[in-house]
């Protein structure tokens, strides 16, 4: 295929949402490989710009590297959609499920998919029993505003007090808010490209969890691929993550984050379908490991918008 079968390319990056910086981080990265291949691809935020304008310049397709609201959750896909203009991976549905933790984990629950026992705020609530919430999930708890990403706003607690707080601070995220028991023991992520699962990760950082700065500005962070499993564990933990991103509708490409606890129990954690693409992200970790350079992994993704 000539790079001239694309058209013209908008990567759009940037957009309102907390994720902003690390979007167009993720954008820029995009944006160079496109290039580098001779596909006619140019940056275009829409934080900036109407969205309209991307017919008056003839944008043939996009390539969307928008994390977190109105890119990530279904907004921007379905713009797009009603544009008539193909873009890069899932669906509306799957991108408005995939951001909503809470119709995330009910929908794996209603799979019977393994995923740790979990208590939900309400955006607008105005009290909780912290100390009852407690007793349910265990003494430990992570909590985390529904529907944020990059693991902004998300906190530990192992007491009421702690809680209360935690509690306080995700809701002001304008987002219900989703409790879950604490799991100890080693954290993964598997990339999905092409209904095809990629090679799993394991993270380790000192951090408590892997939190934003582990994410983005820790040098401490070890990225482990291969992971260290078993085949036959490997190959539990690529079908499990496929399964979980087809029952939210997952297409094209995406990332699914799980545990692994210290009795060997798997936990689904959450779904992302605009995963980031910057020189510390993971599906190019993976990728790589499948022998995909980061320009063969932007050319796959981009491909998929000719089947549109």
């Amino acid at each position: 295929m000539k790079p001239s079968a694309f058209g013209k390319v908008a990567v759009l990056m940037g957009g309102t949402s907390a994720e902003r910086d690390v979007s167009l981080k993720s954008g820029k990265a995009v944006l160079n490989a496109l290039c580098a291949q001779q596909i006619d691809a140019f940056a275009f935020d829409p934080a900036e710009r109407p969205l309209t304008d991307l017919l008056e310049l003839g944008v043939e397709r996009a390539f969307i590297v928008l994390h977190g609201r109105g890119g990530e959750d279904g907004a921007m896909q379905g713009a797009l959609q009603t544009l008539g203009v193909p873009y890069t991976g899932s669906s509306v549905l799957g991108c408005a499920l995939a951001m909503d933790k809470v119709r995330t984990k009910q929908i794996w629950q209603s799979m019977h998919l393994p995923v740790a026992p979990s208590v939900v705020i309400r955006v607008g609530t105005e009290h909780w029993d912290a100390e009852q919430i407690l007793l349910q999930l265990g003494a430990k708890v992570i909590v985390k505003p529904a529907l944020e990403g990059s693991s902004i706003g998300m906190s530990v607690a192992d007491n009421a007090s702690e809680l209360d707080a935690a509690i306080k601070e995700a809701l002001g995220y304008n987002s219900d808010v989703l409790v879950e028991r604490w799991i100890t023991g080693k954290e993964y992520t598997v990339a999905l490209l092409n209904d095809e699962a990629l090679p799993a990760i394991r993270l380790q950082t000192p951090h408590q969890f892997y939190d934003f700065s582990a994410k983005y500005q820790a040098n401490d962070t070890q990225y482990h691929c291969p992971a260290g499993l078993s085949d036959a564990d490997e190959d539990y933990l690529r079908q499990l993550a496929l399964a979980a991103f087809a029952a939210l509708d997952g297409r094209g490409w995406g990332r699914i984050d799980a545990m692994r606890d210290e009795q060997g129990q798997w936990f689904l954690l959450e779904a992302n379908a605009v995963p980031g693409m910057t020189e510390k992200s993971l599906v190019p970790m993976a990728a790589k490991q499948s022998g995909l350079s980061f320009e063969q992994l932007v050319w796959t993704i981009l491909a998929q918008t000719l089947e549109q």
